[in-house]
């Protein structure tokens, strides 16, 4: 069947979709399945006539995109496929996405309203809107496609994914965050999950906007960050933590040296001088890997003023806890727990992994003098992520970590839209930290202008 043919039976199946009342889901996977074959052989066809060494020749993209673009309208008029010029432009659209870009993929990874691309091999790829997840009608030819598409984003920062390692980190060119994990761990097709980052990354304004803090909280972050408290951020998967993260870092005077330190580079910080670190993995003989660890390790020789870690994950814990108590104050991480007390626990067990045969109470204690302040952040029904805790480490009382909560997000209930409905409160603990700030007279221009202040006191 020639590609005039195939493309008259997708239009025939268009016009029996009303007629046969089957899922509109499933009609456009068989559709897009049809449409596979054209484009393949499109694409097949594109190949053979492309100059690949003019094409190299070109630095401008817009120009290597134009060159090809013409090449696939010559190839549609040569098979004088029976299509409108919407019709045409979405194959043009779509044999450029493959040849460039992510394939399938792009149109979700351009709609703004779309947080995170969740592909369970190549028949199922869902998406998540407003804290929802739903089922998207992107399909893949086949697990090879959809193998190529992993192999296209892990190769252009230099990882590889294959049987020997069948798990990698990576990311976009936009910093969005991607794990994929292929056969045989991955049972029933290649999985690929793709975090997105917002093109304008969230500011506060934006978190108050949403209902995941106030002005009032904010400015208590703002005071804490530019007095230089260690800050640990809490929560579970997709809770923000990152995005907070960045606003938190935002709040560093662009006079200080930052150097962060990531597994997958994703933190956006906008001043100017910010050193930038990342793992490596280890080569195809298991050799080279460079951990978090080793970069926590080497930070500390280039005279930062901050040290950010994305996210603290293991045997780095250490480092970073002597780091914390050596002079390097005003340091962020993150962390993955469902509460300010698991947080802690889980900073205990990854200092064990680091060795070093401290005690309990040993590392406890390092713990409690070097994290000021633990922010947990909670992933609520109505999809909406809010700030649900603030506390404050105060000390030790025997073998354990003792702290207050200075502010608590008190859910009241749950409308008829499925919305939570709750307040922020703050506890009318006066923060430790308070004084400190005082004398150094970091709250001073805000006493005024600040509801936040006034309460604690």
């Amino acid at each position: 069947m020639g590609l005039k043919e195939r493309f008259n039976k997708i239009k025939e199946q268009e016009n029996q979709q009303e007629e046969s009342g089957r899922d509109e889901l499933t009609m456009k996977h068989e559709q897009q399945k049809q449409l596979f074959e054209i484009k393949t052989r499109l694409h097949r066809k594109l190949i053979e006539q492309l100059d690949l060494d003019a094409l190299g020749k070109l630095h401008d993209k817009d120009e290597s995109r134009n060159m090809v673009r013409a090449m696939v309208s010559n190839i549609i008029d040569g098979e004088r496929l029976p299509i409108s010029g919407v019709e045409r432009e979405y194959l043009i659209k779509e044999i450029e996405n493959e040849t460039f870009g992510l394939g399938p993929l792009e149109p979700l990874i351009a709609d703004p309203t779309v947080d995170e691309i969740l592909v369970n091999g190549p028949q199922k790829v869902f998406v998540e809107r407003f804290g929802r997840l739903e089922l998207s009608a992107v399909i893949f030819k086949d697990e090879q496609h959809l193998r190529q598409i992993i192999d296209r984003i892990v190769s252009r920062i230099g990882r590889r994914v294959d049987e020997a390692s069948p798990m990698v980190d990576a990311r976009l060119k936009d910093g969005s965050r991607v794990n994929a994990i292929i056969p045989p761990l991955a049972i029933d097709g290649s999985s690929l999950s793709i975090r997105k980052f917002k093109k304008d990354p969230l500011r506060s304004e934006d978190l108050i906007l949403f209902g995941s803090l106030t002005k009032e909280v904010i400015t208590l972050l703002e005071v804490a960050v530019k007095g230089k408290l260690n800050v640990l951020i809490s929560g579970g998967t997709g809770t923000g933590k990152t995005t907070l993260l960045n606003i938190l870092s935002s709040f560093i005077p662009d006079t200080e040296r930052i150097v962060t330190i990531e597994d997958a580079a994703e933190l956006q910080l906008q001043q100017s001088h910010v050193v930038r670190l990342e793992t490596r993995p280890p080569n195809v003989e298991g050799k080279g890997m460079i951990a978090q660890r080793d970069l926590v390790k080497n930070s500390l020789r280039m005279r930062p003023d901050r040290i950010i870690v994305g996210e603290v994950r293991g045997a780095e814990a250490l480092d970073m806890l002597q780091a914390m108590n050596t002079g390097h104050e005003g340091s962020l991480t993150t962390v993955h727990a469902n509460s300010a007390r698991d947080a802690l626990s889980r900073i205990e067990t990854m200092v064990l992994l680091a060795g070093g045969n401290l005690t309990n109470r040993a590392i406890n204690r390092q713990i409690a003098s070097a994290f000021h302040l633990i922010i947990q952040i909670t992933r609520y029904v109505d999809g909406v992520r809010r700030i649900s805790k603030i506390s404050e480490i105060t000390g030790m009382e025997g073998d354990v970590i003792t702290m207050q909560d200075i502010m608590t997000f008190r859910q009241t209930g749950i409308n008829q839209e499925r919305k939570v409905e709750g307040f922020f409160e703050f506890t009318g603990v006066k923060p430790h930290f308070i004084q400190r700030f005082e004398n150094e007279g970091l709250l001073a221009s805000m006493k005024l202008q600040s509801k936040l202040i006034r309460e604690i006191y």
